[in-house]
């Protein structure tokens, strides 16, 4: 999005993480997975519709040969509240038994989606199951989560940019912003 700086200061946010401590944080975490991961069949299975801008930047600074997948989960439908309903679609066709398998996250909040889609992929019996994650909102977790890989950390704040969104806008914007009240 190419904004101009009064545009900006129009929009309902502020900025929390801008996009060079972001690409220099994607860099790290993508030379962390390539040490895990290095000899074994990754398969980075990305949650949309949040995770597609982190997982795009991440698979570039992973130096293997990996495979992708998407799974569509929400629960924010209507605006900065979860939802109490929960929606995933199921995973494709693309096997996952015997493969290592690192689920991407642009934000874990709740914990509830997670929990549900290591639920799922684990009955189809991966080599391992991990999970990385952008942004981790840990005071929110309802469930026992271990994060392997974590971005950063944030406080219960509802934040939009690089992939996640407010009814369904402002995922184009390269850093995330803390909506305002």
């Amino acid at each position: 999005m190419n904004l101009i700086k009064e545009d900006i200061r129009k929009l309902p946010f502020e900025i929390l993480i801008d996009q060079k401590t972001i690409s220099e944080r994607v860099a790290e975490l993508g030379s962390e997975i390539t040490a895990d991961y290095t000899g074994k069949k990754l398969v980075l299975l990305g949650v949309l519709k949040g995770c597609i801008v982190f997982m795009t930047d991440l698979m570039r600074e992973i130096d293997l040969l990996l495979e992708i997948e998407f799974i569509s989960a929400s629960s924010y439908k209507t605006g900065t509240k979860q939802d109490s309903n929960m929606t995933i679609s199921p995973v494709s066709t693309l096997s996952l038994a015997g493969k290592h398998v690192l689920i991407v996250e642009g934000i874990v909040d709740s914990g509830d989606t997670s929990v549900a889609i290591i639920e799922e992929i684990e009955k189809m019996e991966p080599a391992s199951l991990e999970m990385v994650t952008l942004l981790d909102k840990p005071t929110s977790h309802r469930n026992k989560l271990d994060i392997k890989y974590k971005g950063f950390t944030i406080g219960n704040k509802f934040v939009i940019g690089y992939g996640l969104d407010n009814t369904q806008l402002y995922r184009n914007l390269p850093f995330i912003g803390k909506v305002a009240d």
